[in-house]
């Protein structure tokens, strides 16, 4: 009797264990489901998973990264169109995308720049002087830019998440530092490094007077591009001498805890930051590398996390265009900025970025003019594109603290990477590149199965 009452108890418990609840939130390519809640089927049986062709397993017992966010640039230029917005309206949107209610995104951590960006409405930088005059001694900087509407609408959002984390990156230093003396391109004078690491510790100091704590910042937005408005040209030798010998130093002596963010550029040169972090003095000052994927492949940002395994990686940037489909733009991005670069080790994703108007605007004279934003804000108009989606896929789900685990799938077409969540259930990302199908997903004792639809994603999470 002992013996079968164990019996039936064992399959008690394997049989609660295989009836845990789970959801699943799905988005199509062709936009009809856009983050649907739908139950999935517990599958009681192995036998009945063995006649799938498609399944994903997933092992907790094998962790690689913590994940820091998910969120978007939150340009001047975004900035600007949320501040036009009536009252009631800029709070529910400014709640929607910050917010962790059921029906908000859940963004988690933003990009600004320090000074302007190309999709601001004009160039400045936050120590303008007249021509052929210089400052060396920074009496002149001033956030005033920044206070028209950076600044309060920063203050907002830390309201609704006050957690939030804020990188902060530099598109060009003020002109009179410069080789060319101009918004576009040029180098840094070496004879204005010390003058431009005291700009970084102004800016953090006076974002902290302000009440904005910068969690992060990176030394130049894209260093191997001159040719946009503004711009500056900064290679792997200049930049590693300008953190080891001014930036790392002066954070070190004013105590400045905002992480250094190496290159912030594509993954076609893993070697950029690669040749940084050989160097032992300048290693010590960095905590992470940063990555765009306008050009290369996602493969190369684990390339960096194999050379240097305790620093992180970060993906930056990855824009949305005019001339983009809402169908190729949410699999592409999902399967190589979202999925492709968290299995490659990075612990943030980005998008660039949060809104811009019906005509792609604000932007600097040879800024991007096809940038399209998460919302478009036309006069009191509010429309979500597709970078919506894009992030909101993830965010809305896989929250900060959450740690990468191991997934691994039998077809080719479905794309996944899965995670240990703070509140100690488990989430899964899934893509399915192709059409209609059936698939089994596999942890420990849990056993479910669910069909998804062609081209589409779902975010699964169960306990």
């Amino acid at each position: 009797m002992r013996k079968s009452l164990k019996k039936i108890i064992a399959f008690a418990l394997l049989f609660c264990s295989l009836q845990t609840s789970a959801q699943i939130f799905t988005s199509t390519a062709n936009g009809l489901l856009k983050f649907k809640e739908q139950a999935l089927v517990n599958s009681s049986s192995q036998q009945q998973l063995n006649k799938k062709a498609n399944t994903i397993t997933i092992d907790g017992n094998v962790k690689f990264q913590t994940m820091e966010g998910f969120g978007y640039a939150l340009t001047g230029g975004s900035a600007s169109l949320i501040d036009q917005l009536a009252p009631a309206q800029q709070k529910a949107l400014l709640k929607e995308i910050f917010g962790k209610g059921p029906n908000d995104l859940g963004v988690s951590y933003i990009r600004i720049s320090m000074g302007a960006s190309d999709l601001d409405a004009h160039v400045f930088s936050y120590d303008d002087l007249p021509k052929g005059t210089t400052d060396s001694a920074l009496i002149n900087f001033s956030l005033s830019e920044d206070t028209l509407h950076l600044i309060p609408i920063l203050k907002k959002v830390l309201a609704i998440q006050p957690g939030l984390k804020i990188m902060a990156s530099p598109w060009s230093p003020p002109v009179w530092m410069k080789s060319n003396n101009g918004t576009m391109g040029g180098s840094l004078l070496k004879k204005y490094y010390a003058s431009y690491a005291n700009y970084f510790v102004k800016y953090i100091k006076a974002m902290k007077a302000k009440g904005i704590s910068i969690s992060s910042i990176t030394m130049q937005n894209e260093p191997e591009h001159g040719g946009n408005n503004p711009s500056l040209l900064m290679n792997s030798e200049e930049q590693k001498e300008f953190l080891r010998d001014y930036l790392g130093p002066i954070f070190q002596k004013e105590k400045i805890k905002s992480e250094i963010v190496l290159f912030d550029h594509n993954a076609d040169h893993p070697n950029y930051p690669i040749n940084i972090l050989d160097d032992a003095k300048a290693k010590s000052y960095a905590a992470a590398t940063a990555f765009h994927l306008y050009l290369g492949k996602e493969d190369a940002l684990s390339e960096v996390h194999q050379k240097h395994p305790d620093k992180k990686i970060y993906f930056t940037e990855q824009w949305t265009g005019a001339k983009g489909s809402f169908d190729g733009d949410l699999i592409w991005h999902l399967e190589h900025i979202v999925i492709g670069t968290i299995q490659n080790w990075s612990s943030l994703v980005l998008e660039w970025n949060l809104a811009a108007n019906a005509k792609f605007e604000p932007h600097t004279p040879m800024g991007c003019t096809e940038c399209k934003g998460a919302f478009t804000i036309q006069d009191q108009a509010i429309n979500r594109n597709v970078s919506y989606y894009i992030i909101g896929q993830i965010s809305k789900y896989i929250k900060p603290g959450a740690i990468r685990i191991q997934s691994s799938v039998n077809n080719e077409s479905i794309k996944t990477t899965a995670f240990a969540l703070p509140n100690g259930k488990k989430g899964l990302l899934v893509l399915n590149t192709s059409e209609q199908k059936e698939i089994n997903l596999k942890e420990g004792l849990h056993q479910y199965h669910f069909t998804m639809p062609a081209q589409s994603a779902s975010t699964i999470i169960w306990k």
